[in-house]
């Protein structure tokens, strides 16, 4: 339902710079069913990648074999990124705040962490360039919490108009979608509101999960259930994954 409902948000025309992983799911599944001419960027160069099977990492040879080109990541950054090309970023992370602030860098203290992660990638530059952002992320405590440990990609700060005040001119996160409920920022506050409830999903099995008084809309929805299309798509495109992947070990 996560990777369906994520999928959902982008449109035919959009301009995607995917993450590995949840995001890369939902971008190609949209591709496969609704926005079938949607151009997928990865971060290692590749334009315009039509994967069979979700990449293992953005080096994986399958993005730049099945790309329309691939251009070395000083252009990707400096002339595609920064040079606002890019309509939507769709990214991941292991905390998210009620701001849209994303840490993808540490756990615990900078200085003595409990859990050191990956890091930032090209997160921070995506986070602030890019047209908007949608993330995509399993609900639970441990992610959802009241402060990121550390600020690994800008979402709205402090709230309000914080962004724009550290002179950062695009949108942000304009969607969030977990396992339970998809999130949209206040207008005003921007902070992350919920708009939909996944189906059996009820308003303090969330709250549960998450590490600061909610809000919930007013006109609270319900996410529509998967379609037939959409889930054999989606199966299909894990199925081959899986394949492909044992193959290689």
């Amino acid at each position: 339902m996560m990777t369906i409902a994520a999928a959902r948000a982008l449109k035919d025309d959009d301009v995607c710079f995917v993450g590995i992983g949840l995001p890369s799911a939902a971008c190609n599944l949209a591709r496969l069913t609704h926005a079938p001419n949607l151009t997928l960027i990865y971060e290692s160069g590749t334009i315009g990648a039509r994967p069979d099977v979700l990449p293992l990492s953005i080096g994986d040879g399958e993005l730049c074999e099945t790309a329309l080109t691939t251009v070395s990541v000083p252009e990707m950054f400096r002339y595609w990124l920064q040079g606002g090309r890019i309509s939507v970023g769709f990214l991941g992370g292991a905390q998210i705040d009620r701001f849209g602030n994303i840490n993808s860098t540490v756990i615990g203290d900078y200085r003595q962490p409990k859990v050191r992660l990956p890091g930032a990638g090209g997160a921070t530059e995506i986070a602030t360039h890019c047209g908007q952002i949608f993330v995509i992320m399993r609900h639970s405590l441990r992610a959802f919490v009241e402060k990121v440990d550390f600020m690994t990609s800008l979402g709205h700060g402090s709230g309000g108009d914080d962004r724009q005040r550290r002179g950062v001119t695009t949108a942000g996160p304009t969607l969030v979608v977990t396992d339970l409920c998809i999130m949209r920022p206040d207008p005003e506050t921007k902070e992350l509101t919920v708009v939909s409830l996944h189906e059996g999903v009820e308003p303090e099995q969330v709250q549960e999960q998450t590490g600061w008084p909610l809000r919930f809309a007013e006109n609270l929805e319900r996410t529509p259930p998967p379609t037939e299309l959409e889930l054999t798509a989606l199966r299909d495109l894990q199925a081959r994954t899986a394949k492909a992947h044992a193959a290689t070990e």
